[in-house]
């Protein structure tokens, strides 16, 4: 089904340079000239532009798995800064190493990208002239791709080199210079408006013979949507881009090439087995490898699952890092049943049978209550008569386990994915990774136009109410007055869309960025962290909330390395000179 991404490695890597960090390395690039002659050619070339997805310094780790965790919906385990922690408890420095590998592997994929593009357009007029309308797709996809990885940098990093041809990746590092963040999101603007005029929907696609897990001209929109609502905020705060967003994601709703699934655990059951799905799956990343070799050139799997998934002890391992907020839990527990709570977090761990020796024993964290047990004896408690102090203490028993063992479920190995995890190691695993879906395009379109409009109008609340419906287990296209929001304001509007985000989004790699774009990061690490010491009388596992600073941790530092060979860069804020 994913096999394409694994076989076309070797021939794509002929074509394209396999590293391009900002550096003083000289490197030999290969014969634009001698290959490439159709289309047939091309998409073997482009195929390992889309590879550059799955590198453990982009999608296969870094951005899925390390960078996003720490915000008021999940923290790492332990209580201490050591090793892998550093990153999820904002406790690195500019030297740390994955941050400079996020950024050379990131410039290393606009390199493949701007490779590609300078191929084709060297070629595609020697192209048969029935490959030239297909070449014009490829070309689109290529510019979304380039599109994608510098709105990664751009958001991650904020001030950045713009490097748009391959021959700038040869200047002398000192010649570099800061590009504003706003002549970036002009650059993927134009990419990702190309993409959109020349991309068929994956439903009318007639051209490619394959096209699972490729871009298509919903997923441009949508991207181009999330890229304008991104800008709109801060640091960059173009208010006029959120006309621009509101526009480009009603055409796309308005299109009726995508939907929402009817059922949301379908997401993670497809998702688990490399099942794709066009309707709600706008850009998604295909992890497939035949074998693990351990080469990070042959293996394109990833760290989904297995990292961020629910813990599992024995022959089979999933770390099970990630561990979600209890207090964000308790709150979206109380304000309605939402059938997407149950679906996104684990209470529950797989353990080893001692006896038998049996691996994928369901084990609960808490023998005496599940979660929602000890969220429902909280008013009890509260009705007791009892001290306050011994309340505390009678929650902190309850709570300590769930506190640092709770893990997210959506991508429960032993739940989803099928054949045993036969293709899995201790470490990895073939679990694909959903960087947009429609149900995130419908929460923007309902964000921009509340921004735009100054209130919500009837499309927001549409569809803002779809993703709640479906969230409950009701029909998308049927008003249900005991879900639909109504009667909100501009601001009480905006607070819904927020949640909403949280609760649909949950554990996807969305929240931190969403914080920082709404300038509110470093004020609800703090807020997160008092409620959970008000909560459970003890100090939470909660290590972020010691090192995050306001005016610092919304951007990555520039890597102490490339910063010095990059003279004339200015260090970001708060991360020294």
């Amino acid at each position: 089904m994913k096999k394409f991404i694994y076989y076309i490695i070797t021939l794509a890597c002929i074509c394209s340079v396999s590293s391009c960090s900002l550096d003083e390395e000289v490197y030999t690039e290969a014969d634009k000239t001698t290959y490439m002659k159709n289309a047939s050619e091309a998409q073997y070339v482009l195929l390992g532009v889309y590879r550059d997805m799955v590198q453990a310094n982009l999608y296969g780790y870094n951005l899925s798995c390390l960078l996003p965790i720490p915000s008021d919906l999940a923290k790492c385990e332990g209580s201490t800064t050591n090793g892998f922690r550093q990153v999820p408890a904002n406790a690195y420095t500019p030297a740390q190493a994955d941050i400079q590998n996020t950024w050379q592997s990131l410039y290393g994929a606009v390199y493949d990208a701007n490779s590609f593009i300078e191929m084709l357009q060297l070629r595609i007029n020697e192209f048969p002239e029935k490959d030239r309308s297909l070449a014009t797709i490829y070309m689109a996809e290529a510019r979304g791709l380039r599109a994608l990885y510098y709105f990664e940098l751009v958001r991650w990093f904020g001030n950045i080199a713009l490097i748009t041809n391959t021959q700038q990746s040869y200047q002398h590092p000192s010649t570099y210079t800061q590009a504003k963040p706003e002549d970036v999101y002009k650059f993927i603007e134009e990419d990702l408006l190309y993409a959109v005029d020349n991309l068929p929907y994956a439903k009318d696609d007639a051209s490619r013979s394959d096209n699972r897990f490729r871009l298509s001209k919903g997923a441009a929109m949508g991207l181009l949507a999330k890229v304008y609502a991104t800008w709109a905020g801060q640091p960059v705060n173009d208010e006029s881009k959120w006309e621009k967003a509101a526009q480009i994601a009603g055409e796309l709703i308005n299109s009726g090439k995508h939907q929402l699934l009817s059922d949301y655990e379908q997401l993670w059951k497809n998702t688990c087995n490399g099942v794709w799905d066009a309707n709600e799956s706008l850009i998604e990343v295909s992890f497939y490898a035949p074998a693990i070799t351990g080469s990070s050139l042959l293996d394109p799997c990833g760290r989904i699952g297995k990292w961020n998934g629910v813990a599992l002890s024995g022959k089979r391992s999933n770390k099970g890092n990630w561990k979600v907020s209890c207090t964000f839990l308790r709150d979206w527990y109380k304000r309605q049943e939402d059938k997407r709570w149950a679906l996104s977090f684990a209470d529950y761990i797989y353990a080893e049978d001692k006896e038998t020796g049996k691996d994928g024993i369901k084990t609960p964290v808490n023998l005496n209550f599940t979660f929602e047990q000890a969220i429902t004896s909280d008013e009890e408690l509260s009705n007791s008569g009892m001290k306050d102090n011994d309340i505390k203490k009678l929650r902190e028993a309850r709570y300590k386990d769930f506190d640092n063992k709770c893990c997210p479920a959506k991508w429960d190995t032993e739940k989803y994915v099928e054949a045993n995890n036969a293709l899995l190691s201790t470490d990895y695993s073939n679990i694909n990774w959903y960087i947009l879906r429609y149900a995130d395009v419908l929460l923007l379109y309902a964000e921009a136009l509340n921004e735009w409009k100054q209130g919500p109008t009837t499309e927001a609340y549409t569809a803002l109410n779809m993703v709640r419906r479906r969230g409950f287990g009701k029909d998308v296209q049927t008003p249900n007055a005991n879900v639909d929001r109504s009667g909100l304001d501009y601001k009480t509007f905006q607070q819904a869309v927020r949640d909403e985000r949280a609760y649909e989004l949950a554990y996807e790699g969305h929240r931190r960025q969403d914080l920082v774009r709404w300038g509110i990061y470093y004020e609800t690490i703090q807020n997160t962290y008092y409620d959970m010491l008000d909560w459970c009388g003890q100090t939470p596992h909660y290590i972020c909330f010691e090192f995050t600073q306001k005016g610092k941790h919304e951007l990555l530092p520039i890597p102490q390395r490339d910063l010095d060979l990059m003279t004339s860069f200015k260090q970001n804020p708060g991360w020294g000179k």
